[in-house]
């Protein structure tokens, strides 16, 4: 599904007007005229299965609403093949980020994504990605709440990758 110019200018109005109008309650500093500040040193991490970190940096996926989340994967951890009921948009802050477009969990199908790259992801679209060869970090922006559905449940979230279908 493409997205038209429109609606992607759309997108950044809504983001950034809600970005001024609500505040998270992690990691912030609020500055005058509402303006909202974070740098990495104030980034508070959280530890996941099989090392992951994740953070919430605006809002909250479970409800409703604008979310902004991080992860960040260790070498050789992707997660397990999956989907979201809301569409999100994937930005690689740091490394490069392999993702894979079915639900093989073959690493060897995944698309390298170096720092800077931008992906997106359409709603109930089975994927998976992380890491292959070093640490990588990726933002995530959507609207909540969002529902994720493993397709191998087995499997835990996160692991080392392998052909699974």
């Amino acid at each position: 599904m493409l997205i038209n110019t429109v609606s992607r200018y759309f997108f950044v109005l809504v983001l950034s007007s809600l970005c001024a109008l609500s505040l998270s309650a992690h990691a912030q500093n609020v500055l005058p005229g509402g303006f909202v500040k974070m740098t990495p040193s104030e980034i508070v991490w959280k530890d996941g299965e099989n090392g992951i970190k994740n953070v919430i940096l605006f809002g909250d996926p479970s409800k409703p609403g604008l979310y902004i989340v991080r992860n960040i994967f260790p070498a050789g951890v992707m997660s397990t093949p999956h989907a979201h009921d809301q569409d999100r948009w994937v930005t690689v802050i740091k490394g490069t980020w392999n993702s894979g477009i079915d639900s093989s969990w073959d690493p060897k199908t995944t698309i390298a994504m170096p720092e800077g790259s931008i992906m997106f992801h359409p709603a109930n679209a089975v994927h998976f990605d992380g890491s292959l060869k070093e640490p990588v970090e990726v933002q995530i922006i959507g609207m909540g709440p969002v529902k994720t559905t493993y397709v191998y449940p087995a499997e835990g979230k996160f692991g080392k990758p392998r052909k699974l279908d």
